[in-house]
C-alpha cells in the first residue's frame, strides 16, 4: 500500500520578501487544516505565527526542502472568507504581501510565538480575560444607564429626531446590500444619534449581527463607548485602539473575532478585525487624516471600510461636517448618496463667525483686542471660552537677538521647540528644547552657542505660552490646557475634559484634541489663533484640512438648545482676512468651498482627478537618496508600456529633508487611470527589487501628504 502524497500549505508571514511560504502539512493536521487558520511555523531557529492562505496547492520549492508546520493554533478563531478577501485586496492595492496586512492587524500578544515558560495558549488566556471583561462591562453599562442624565423616551431612545435626522435614518433603514451613504451634517447636527438609531435597528433584526464603528482619534473613543454602553446595556461592546494594554487589546479583539461583541468601536486598525457577522460599518469624521496608517503599510481605513462593505454586500455610512474631497467627488459622480443634516439637532443656530485681522497685533499670545473683549464678556456672564492654537509647547523656536542663531535640531530639518518643563524635569530645568520629529531634547543654553549673547528670546507662541499669557490677562479665571504633552500623563486629558464639561474651568487652551467630537454645552466662545499655517503650505491638501479643522473647532461653540444659552461666537484671527477660504468659512459654506477646490484640482491635474504613487527613499546622505531615486526613474522610463499615461517626476528632497539624522527624498508618479498606475507599479517594483542599494525605500499608493 503506497504512502499518501504529501500535502502542502501556503502560509503568510509578516516578512516582506515573499507573498507566502510553503510548509508541509503534518499527518495529524491532514484533513483539519483550512485556509484562514492561524498556525505556528518554524522560521530560522525560531517560530512565527502565520496565516494559512491555501491548502493543497503545489509547492514552489523541492518537497525535501520544505519544513513542516509546527502546530495549529486551535484556540484562534478561523476568519471568514470575506475577511481574507479584504486582506488580499489590500495587499494587491497597496502592493504589499498578505502577511504584511494580516499579521500587524493581530494584537501583538496573539502574534507573538509562545515561550517555553508560557502557561497555556495566548488565545485561551485572552478569551478568558475577554469573558471576564464582558461581564464587568455589562455591570458598568447598567450603572451608566441608571445614572444617565437624559431620561429615555417611551421607545427607549433619549431624544426626538428632527425631520432631517429622521429622513436620513429612513434612507439608511431602506438600504439593502452594498451602498455608501455620506452623512453630511453640520457640527452639532446629531450624526451620532442617527448612527445609534440605525445600529439599534440593525442589531435587533439579527441576534448574531455585528456593527463596526470607526473613529479617528483615541481621545474620542471613551466618551463614545460610554454613550454606546448606556444605549445598549445588554450588548457586549468591544473598544479597540492602540492605547490599550496588550492583554486588554487581545481580549477585546478576540471578543470581536468570536462574534460575542455585537458592536465594535475602534480606530483605524479595527477595520482589519475579522468580524464574522459584520452587517454594517460606520466611519465617523471620515475626512480625518488619522484614518491613514503611517507605519508599515500606509493604508486608508476609510477606503478599506468601503471595500469591506462591498465584499460583504453590506451598507457603510461615512459621516462628516467637512467630507474629504475624494468622498465629495464620489457624491458628485453618483457613487455615494448624500444624506444632509443642515440644522443643529438642538435647534441652536451655528455660531456667529468673525474674521479678525491679526496683522500688527503685539504680544507673544497674539490675542487681538476683539478677542480680549469677547473673552472678558464671556467670563463676566459665567460662560466658557476655548482658545485654539494648533501648536504645542511654549514657543516654536528660541532665537539669539544678536546674531540670529535659532534652535535648530542637529538631526532634523526642523527647530527644537521651547517647552516649559514639568516639575520632574531632568536637573530641575524650567525649560527644555525638544524636537517634535525625532524626540531629542536638551537643556536651554545659558548663552548663544554662536556668539555668547545672553539675550535668547522665544519667537512665536504655543499652547503653554498662550496659557501663561491668559493667566496674566485674566487673573482669577480658571484656565486649563489640553495638548499631547498633557495627554501623555495618564488620566490628565480626561481630567481636563471632565472639568470643562462640569464647568469648573472657565477657559481651555488646546490643539486639535479639542477640535472634534466634544459636546461642550457651556461653551460660548471659540478664539482661533494663528489660523494661517495651512493657507500656503506645500501640500496641496493643506487648504482642505485647514477648512475642516476650523469648521470642527468652530462647531464646539453654542451647541446648547435655544433659551439655555445665547448663540455662540467664533473669532478667527488671521493675517490674510481677504483669503476666499475665510469667506466660505464665515458663510458655513462647505459645498461651495469643496466645489471650488474640486475645480482647482481638475485644472491642476491633482487627485481625485489623477492617481498618485510616491516612492520615498531614506539614506545617510541626501545625495545617496536622490541618486537611488534617479536610478528608479531611469528604470521606470525603460520599462514603461507604450501608450500608457504615466508621468514620472524628478526626485526631490522631502519638505522635511532630514529626520533623526537620516536624509529623505521622494519621487512622484501619477496617471489619470488607476488601472494603468497599478500595472505600472507592479512592473516597476519588480525592477526596483533588483537594484543593489543601501537606501531604505518604500512606495506609497494614494499618498496622504506630498
Amino acid at each position: 500500500m503506497s504512502a499518501a502524497a504529501p500535502i502542502f500549505a501556503r502560509v503568510a508571514l509578516d516578512i516582506p520578501i515573499a507573498p507566502w511560504f510553503d510548509y508541509l502539512v503534518p499527518d495529524e493536521l491532514a484533513g483539519r487544516l483550512q485556509a484562514r487558520d492561524w498556525v505556528l511555523v518554524p522560521w530560522g531557529r525560531g517560530r512565527r505565527v502565520g496565516l494559512v492562505l491555501e491548502v493543497g496547492g503545489p509547492p514552489e520549492l523541492a518537497p525535501e526542502k520544505i519544513r513542516a508546520i509546527a502546530s495549529l493554533i486551535a484556540a484562534a478563531p478561523r476568519a471568514d472568507a470575506a475577511w481574507l478577501e479584504l486582506v488580499n485586496f489590500a495587499a494587491r492595492y497597496y502592493h504589499r504581501h498578505p502577511g504584511e496586512i494580516a499579521l500587524p492587524a493581530l494584537p501583538r500578544l496573539l502574534r507573538t510565538p509562545p515561550t517555553a515558560r508560557a502557561r497555556g495558549c495566548a488565545f485561551e488566556r485572552a478569551r478568558a480575560r475577554s469573558a471576564a471583561a464582558g461581564a464587568a462591562a455589562a455591570d458598568a453599562a447598567a450603572l451608566a444607564t441608571v445614572t444617565a442624565q437624559a431620561a429615555p423616551a417611551a421607545d427607549g431612545e433619549p431624544v426626538q429626531l428632527n425631520a432631517d435626522q429622521q429622513a436620513a435614518l429612513d434612507a439608511l433603514l431602506a438600504a439593502e446590500g452594498f451602498s455608501v451613504h455620506l452623512l453630511h451634517g453640520i457640527t452639532g447636527s446629531g450624526k451620532t444619534e442617527v448612527y445609534l438609531r440605525w445600529i439599534a435597528r440593525l442589531l435587533a433584526r439579527d441576534s448574531s449581527s455585528q456593527v463596526l464603528m470607526l473613529v479617528p482619534e483615541i481621545a474620542l473613543t471613551p466618551q463614545l463607548a460610554q454613550r454606546v454602553s448606556a444605549r445598549f446595556p445588554d450588548l457586549e461592546v468591544a473598544v479597540l485602539h492602540s492605547a490599550l494594554g496588550e492583554a486588554d487589546r487581545a481580549a477585546r479583539w478576540l471578543s470581536a473575532a468570536d462574534g460575542r461583541a455585537r458592536l465594535v468601536i475602534g480606530t483605524r486598525f479595527a477595520v482589519l478585525a475579522p468580524l464574522p457577522a459584520l452587517a454594517a460599518i460606520v466611519v465617523d469624521e471620515e475626512h480625518d487624516p488619522s484614518f491613514r496608517q503611517q507605519e508599515g503599510v500606509h493604508y486608508s481605513a476609510r477606503d478599506l471600510a468601503v471595500v469591506a462593505a462591498s465584499l460583504r454586500g453590506i451598507p457603510v455610512v461615512l459621516g462628516s461636517a467637512t467630507p474629504a474631497l475624494e468622498s465629495w467627488f464620489s457624491v458628485r459622480r453618483g457613487r455615494y448618496q448624500v444624506l444632509a443634516l443642515p440644522e443643529r439637532a438642538t435647534g441652536a443656530m451655528l455660531p456667529n463667525l468673525r474674521i479678525v485681522d491679526a496683522r500688527g497685533v503685539p504680544g507673544p499670545a497674539g490675542l487681538t483686542e476683539a478677542g480680549r473683549i469677547a473673552m472678558a464678556g464671556v467670563l463676566e456672564r459665567g460662560e466658557q471660552s476655548l482658545v485654539f492654537i494648533n501648536r504645542r509647547g511654549f514657543s516654536p523656536v528660541l532665537s539669539c537677538q544678536s546674531c540670529g542663531w535659532l534652535s535648530q535640531c542637529p538631526d532634523c530639518s526642523a527647530y527644537r521647540v521651547l517647552h516649559r518643563a514639568g516639575a520632574r524635569a531632568k536637573g530641575g530645568a524650567r525649560y527644555l528644547l525638544q524636537c517634535h520629529h525625532c524626540g531629542a531634547a536638551s537643556n536651554v543654553p545659558r548663552t548663544c552657542p554662536e556668539c555668547g549673547n545672553v539675550d535668547l528670546q522665544p519667537l512665536g507662541a504655543g499652547t503653554q505660552r498662550i496659557e501663561q499669557e491668559l493667566i496674566a490677562l485674566f487673573p482669577g479665571a480658571r484656565i486649563g490646557r489640553l495638548d499631547r504633552d498633557v495627554a501623555s500623563r495618564r488620566g490628565a486629558a480626561e481630567q481636563v475634559l471632565d472639568s470643562f464639561h462640569a464647568g469648573t474651568l472657565d477657559i481651555v487652551v488646546g490643539t486639535q484634541m479639542l477640535a472634534k467630537g466634544h459636546d461642550f454645552q457651556r461653551l460660548a466662545l471659540v478664539v482661533v489663533l494663528d489660523a494661517d499655517a495651512g493657507l500656503y503650505a506645500a501640500d496641496f491638501r493643506a487648504p482642505e484640512r485647514l477648512f475642516a479643522t476650523l469648521t470642527q473647532v468652530s462647531g464646539r461653540a453654542g451647541r446648547a438648545a435655544p433659551g439655555v444659552a445665547p448663540r455662540g461666537e467664533v473669532i478667527v484671527q488671521t493675517r490674510y482676512p481677504e483669503h476666499p477660504l475665510f469667506a466660505a468659512l464665515q458663510a458655513h459654506d462647505f459645498r461651495g468651498f469643496a466645489d471650488a477646490l474640486l475645480e482647482e484640482r481638475r485644472e491642476a491635474g491633482l487627485p481625485p482627478f489623477r492617481y498618485l504613487a510616491l516612492l520615498r527613499a531614506e539614506a545617510a546622505e541626501l545625495d545617496e537618496a536622490l541618486g537611488f531615486l534617479a536610478e528608479a526613474k531611469r528604470v521606470a522610463q525603460l520599462g514603461a508600456e507604450a501608450g500608457t499615461e504615466i508621468m514620472v517626476f524628478d526626485p526631490v528632497p522631502m519638505p522635511m529633508a532630514r529626520i533623526a539624522g537620516r536624509a529623505r527624498a521622494q519621487l512622484l508618479v501619477d496617471s489619470p487611470s488607476r488601472q494603468q498606475l497599478h500595472r505600472f507599479v507592479d512592473a516597476w517594483l519588480a525592477r526596483l527589487g533588483e537594484l543593489t542599494t543601501r537606501v531604505r525605500w518604500q512606495l506609497e499608493i494614494d499618498p496622504n501628504e506630498i
